[in-house]
């Protein structure tokens, strides 16, 4: 297993924490890795996957932070720049995409265009 040294995205310092702390939770499978990518679909044409899961054949590693991180070789065209983020506020609470690739993005802030 080869973890690449530069990697596409960034973690902005809350979403690290809270990243971590989903990970330390009891049960969770420690042997996951955090998926960031991209798939068809949404209002503007692209949708975000962010979550825990097992790494595939042709995934990417990277670590961020202490986090391990898997992504699709192919999705970095969409990502490369991208902070993910977190935000714990009243009004939103979740992960946030800050992606200087995306062309329009939705009201939602899940789906984007390129």
């Amino acid at each position: 297993m080869e973890t690449m040294l530069s990697t596409p995205v960034k973690l902005s310092a809350t979403a690290v924490i809270e990243f971590k702390r989903l990970m330390n939770e009891a049960g969770f499978d420690q042997e996951q890795y955090l998926r960031i990518g991209v798939k068809g679909g949404g209002c503007s044409g692209m949708t975000y996957v962010l979550g825990f899961d097992k790494k595939e054949a042709d995934d990417d590693i990277y670590e961020i932070d202490g986090i391990p991180v898997v992504m699709k070789n192919s999705h970095g065209i969409y990502l490369f720049g991208m902070e993910v983020d977190y935000s714990d506020g009243l009004n939103s609470r979740g992960f946030v995409f800050k992606n200087p690739n995306a062309s329009s993005t939705c009201g939602c802030g899940s789906s984007f265009g390129v």
